[in-house]
């Protein structure tokens, strides 16, 4: 009788266990492959939109790519670089190990061959060669995918991209170009907008919902040995002294997440624009998207 009920009992464990093996391996198969574009040195915002993006279990990282920000006029040596090095910074801090790429030093170039030739020009070539289709999340400007697509201009169609940048006019129809991420790169966008490339834009002028105050942020997070880390991003940024900021990049991040927490139109853009539909957001939800990523954060411990 013994014997029988411990067979039984190994019966159900065996159940049990192929019933975990099977979540966990829909769970894997379920994952979406994504390249991760980031100007980490620039600003605040990017430290708190890759750490949410790298413990979100529902992705996997293929690259994560270092963008430039030399155009600016608080660029410093080798932006470049520098958001390489805070990228590894990032994943060292977290524990984790995932393939970095150095992206261009610069905005593409004025004439003759005008793509930035990269490593992480390379790799986005390289994925869409080897799969149907390629995600790229872009925090800044845009060389690294325009250069790409400028070398192997046959890849476009198989890439899609979400990016933060612009602002948008939905009443009037009317998209500029103005401000920090276009900027950074005008003729990247020019490029990408006039390609086949799918684009997912979110404009700053709904980003800006996601500000938020130093004191609100620290108490959610700060008690947490990664929350520690991302407050102290923004004490001994060049502005450490900001009592409220936009973590802009963060209302992407998430929306490509949960698109619940965000709404979303195509537009069909003006013809100095692409004339084409692209999708832009058009509302986020600011204080669920903070829910997320407390949440989120709160819950991981490091191996």
């Amino acid at each position: 009788m013994n014997m029988y009920v411990k067979s039984i009992n190994i019966g159900v464990l065996n159940i049990v266990l192929g019933c975990f093996a099977f979540l966990s391996f829909l769970q894997l198969s379920a994952q979406r492959d994504i390249i991760i574009d980031a100007d980490t040195g620039n600003e605040v915002d990017d430290f708190y939109a890759l750490a949410r993006i790298l413990l979100e279990p529902t992705v996997n990282i293929t690259a994560l790519n270092a963008a430039h920000w030399q155009t600016s006029h608080w660029a410093i040596e080798n932006t470049m670089e520098n958001s390489h090095r805070l990228n590894q910074q990032l994943l060292g801090e977290m524990g984790l190990s995932l393939k970095t790429n150095r992206g261009a030093m610069a905005r593409m170039y004025d004439w003759g061959d005008r793509a930035q030739h990269s490593a992480a020009a390379y790799e986005i070539i390289k994925q869409a060669k080897a799969n149907e289709n390629v995600t790229i999340l872009v925090l800044g400007a845009l060389t690294n995918v325009a250069s790409a697509v400028y070398i192997e201009p046959a890849i476009a169609e198989k890439i899609e991209v979400f990016w933060l940048g612009t602002t948008m006019d939905f009443e009037k129809g009317v998209l500029k170009r103005d401000d920090f991420n276009p900027l950074m790169d005008p003729y990247a966008l020019d490029y990408l907008l006039n390609s086949k490339v799918v684009m997912n834009i979110m404009p700053v002028s709904v980003a800006v919902k996601m500000e938020i105050g130093f004191d609100t942020l620290n108490n959610k997070i700060g008690s947490h040995f990664l929350g520690k880390f991302l407050m102290n991003r923004w004490t001994t940024h060049l502005d450490g002294s900001r009592k409220s900021r936009v973590l802009w990049d963060l209302a992407l991040i998430t929306a490509f997440i949960h698109p619940e927490l965000a709404t979303a139109k195509q537009i069909m853009t003006s013809k100095d624009s692409g004339n084409r539909e692209i999708m832009f957001y058009t509302q986020i939800d600011a204080d669920a998207i903070y829910e997320d990523f407390y949440k989120t954060l709160l819950a991981f411990e490091k191996e």
